[in-house]
């Protein structure tokens, strides 16, 4: 099984990588430029170079820090019997989602990040154990489709205008309390 990166960045990789996230999600991968994003630090570009190699590199340490959390949850979750794990994994969903609201749109619809992730297999067996803890191991249509309905509405969710003016706290509850009716749902 492929890990995710798990030896810390330095607190210049990290400093960078959090000022990408909000210029990733204003501008996309493509419209954020090295320049910009050491603007943002407060450095040169050639600061910037020294901790990555490229942009790529920055958009996959970015990732990867959701990631990395996310996948300690799903190892805790495997653990569990399948309504808790259920519940474990979507509520660590949920929270990285409205974390990141802005961010979420960036990662669904930022080609870029949508090829990186394609093509990353650490990224796809994570998929595949995320899947796997929410359909109880079921592969039926239903159970399928309930789970590829709750994935997107979680992402679609967080950046729609009709929830902006509600606190995470409040997005966070009546996310996991439908998501887990949705899930629950018999056909």
């Amino acid at each position: 099984m492929s890990r995710l990166r798990s030896d810390p960045r330095s607190a210049a990789q990290t400093r960078i990588i959090a000022a990408a996230l909000p210029l990733f999600a204003e501008h996309g991968v493509n419209g954020t430029s090295l320049q910009m994003i050491a603007d943002a630090v407060g450095v040169t570009k050639a600061a910037i170079y020294h901790q990555f190699r490229t942009k790529d590199e920055i958009v996959f340490a970015a990732v990867e820090v959701d990631l990395a959390k996310l996948e300690s949850v799903l190892e805790a979750a495997e653990a569990e019997k399948r309504p808790r794990a259920r519940e474990l994994v979507l509520t660590e969903v949920i929270n990285l989602a409205v974390e990141r609201r802005r961010m979420v749109s960036a990662v669904q619809h930022d080609p870029v990040i949508v090829r990186f992730l394609a093509k990353y297999e650490p990224f796809r067996q994570l998929m595949e154990r995320l899947y796997a803890v929410l359909t109880g191991g079921e592969t039926g249509a239903d159970t399928r489709v309930r789970a590829a309905m709750v994935s997107a509405a979680i992402g679609g969710a967080v950046m729609h205008p009709l929830v902006r003016d509600l606190d995470d706290e409040a997005l966070r509850s009546h996310l996991l309390k439908l998501t887990l009716q949705l899930l629950d749902a018999s056909g």
